[in-house]
C-alpha cells in the first residue's frame, strides 16, 4: 500500500502543497498540461528551488497579471461555487481529479456559507476563488491522482497565531474558515506569529487525509519540501513523505472484528447480595463483560437477566460459574459479532500522581481516552480531593502537551 504523509509541522497552504508535490517527484510538465485545459484567464506558474531556514525545497508562485484580477468573463476572482463546480465538471480532467477538486471546493463552500449565511451555490469565494487558489486546489488534485497513493495520513496541523487582514476584515488566527474546516482534526497553535495554515491548505488536508498521527509507521521512499513565503526561525516548509506499508500493517488501526458469545439467564429467586459474588466468579472465568438487566417475569415478579460476553472457547467455564454460584436451572447462549478499537495503555503523570489511561485508536488517531477508575479513586483519597478533580487534572495535563 502506497502512503502519502503530510508533515504539517509549520502549517500548510496551497502553494506549499504544490511545491512539496513537485519536490516529491510529480512531473511538472504533466501538471502544467493538465491545468492548461481549464478555461481560466492567463497566468504563469513559476517553479524554482529556494531555502527556508536552511532547508532546500521547491517554491511555486502562481503569477496573475494585475489587469486579470479585475472582473471579466473568465476571471474566477469572487466566482461562485456553482460556477467553479460547473467549470470542473465540464473540463477534460480525469474523473478522479474532478472528484478530489470538487470535494475540496465543496468543503470550502459549506464553511463559507455557514459563516456568512449563504446558500452553497451562491457562495463567493473571495480570495479562495482567485485564480491562484483555483490552481492550487485543482493542482493538488492532479498531483494526488498522479502519485496514485492508496492512503493519505497527516500530522496534527500547525495553524500559527496572531491576526490576519483579508477581504472580511481583521481576523484572528486561525481564520474562522480554517478553524471550521479543521473541526475534529488535531491542531497545534502558536509555533509561529502568523497564519501558518490557510483555508485552502486546511481544505486540502481535511478532504484527502483519512487519519492523523504524529507517528510515521511506514517505510519512507521519497521526501519532498514545499516552501512558503514567510521568514521565521521555524522553517516555513511543508514536508511530504511518500512510502510503502504492508496491507496488514495498514489495517492495524482498523477496528478489529470477531465472533463472541452471549450467555444469559433470568433469575427471580436469588438473594440480591449474591450478585456481586456471581459477577466476580464470572470475570474470574474470563468473561469480557457481565451486566444485569432488571425485568418483570410471570406473575409480575421482578427479576434480573444476567448476561455475559465471552469468547466461544470459554463457554464451559462460564456455564460452570453460573451452575455453581447462581440459582438458575437453565442458560441460553447465542453468537454475536464483536468490533473493537485498537487500544493502547499509557501512564499519565499529573500533579496528584501517575494514572493509567486507555486510549482508543481509529485511522491512526486517538478518538477516545479513559482513565483507570481505581487509580483515580486511590489518588483522590490520598490527596484529599474529589475524583472529578483527578479527572480534570488528566485533561489539563494532556492539553498542556499539545
Amino acid at each position: 500500500m502506497k502512503i502519502l504523509y503530510y508533515d504539517c509541522f509549520a502549517g500548510i497552504s496551497g502553494d506549499m502543497n504544490l511545491g512539496a508535490m513537485l519536490d516529491l517527484g510529480v512531473d511538472q510538465k504533466y501538471l502544467l498540461k493538465e491545468l492548461s485545459s481549464l478555461p481560466i484567464d492567463s497566468y504563469k506558474i513559476k517553479v524554482y528551488k529556494d531555502k527556508r531556514g536552511g532547508i532546500t525545497g521547491t517554491k511555486v508562485d502562481v503569477i496573475v497579471p494585475p489587469q486579470k484580477k479585475t472582473s471579466s468573463q473568465h476571471t474566477l476572482n469572487k466566482q461562485t461555487f456553482g460556477g467553479i463546480s460547473r467549470m470542473i465538471k465540464q473540463s477534460d480532467l480525469s474523473a478522479n481529479v474532478k472528484k478530489i477538486s470538487l470535494d475540496i471546493f465543496t468543503r470550502l463552500a459549506q464553511v463559507e456559507g455557514k459563516i456568512h449565511g449563504h446558500k452553497i451555490d451562491d457562495v463567493h469565494f473571495h480570495e479562495i476563488g482567485a485564480i491562484d487558489s483555483i490552481v492550487d486546489i485543482i493542482g493538488a488534485a492532479i498531483c494526488l491522482d498522479y502519485l496514485k497513493v492508496d492512503k493519505v495520513i497527516s500530522s496534527p496541523i500547525q495553524v500559527g497565531s496572531g491576526i490576519i487582514n483579508c477581504s472580511h476584515g481583521t481576523l484572528p488566527v486561525p481564520a474562522p474558515a480554517t478553524a471550521e474546516i479543521l473541526q475534529g482534526i488535531p491542531i497545534k497553535t502558536g509555533l509561529v506569529p502568523f497564519e501558518a495554515t490557510t483555508p485552502t491548505g486546511a481544505a486540502i488536508i481535511a478532504s484527502t487525509a483519512t487519519s492523523f498521527s504524529e507517528r510515521i509507521a511506514f517505510t519512507p521512499q521519497k521526501i519532498g519540501y514545499g516552501l512558503g513565503s514567510k521568514d521565521s526561525p521555524i522553517p516555513n516548509v511543508l514536508r511530504l513523505f511518500l512510502g510503502e506499508i504492508s496491507d496488514n500493517a495498514a489495517k492495524a488501526d482498523d477496528p478489529k472484528t470477531g465472533e463472541a458469545l452471549i450467555i444469559e439467564c433470568n433469575i427471580d429467586d436469588m438473594n440480591p447480595e449474591l450478585y456481586d459474588a456471581l459477577m466476580e466468579r464470572l470475570f474470574d472465568a474470563s468473561a469480557h463483560d457481565v451486566f444485569l438487566t432488571p425485568i418483570i417475569m410471570k406473575k409480575s415478579r421482578p427479576a434480573v437477566t444476567v448476561s455475559v460476553l465471552c469468547n466461544v472457547s470459554q463457554q464451559k467455564l462460564i456455564e460452570e460459574a453460573f451452575w455453581l454460584h447462581s440459582s438458575t436451572f437453565g442458560l441460553r447462549s447465542y453468537k454475536v459479532a464483536k468490533s473493537m478499537l485498537r487500544r493502547e495503555i499509557v501512564k499519565v503523570k499529573t500533579k496528584y500522581g501517575e494514572i493509567t489511561v486507555k486510549n482508543g485508536y481509529l485511522n491512526g488517531r486517538i478518538i477516545k481516552s479513559k482513565p483507570e477508575y481505581e487509580d483515580c479513586k486511590r489518588l483522590a483519597k490520598e490527596n484529599g480531593v474529589s475524583i472529578q478533580t483527578i479527572y480534570e487534572s488528566i485533561r489539563l495535563t494532556e492539553r498542556s502537551k499539545k
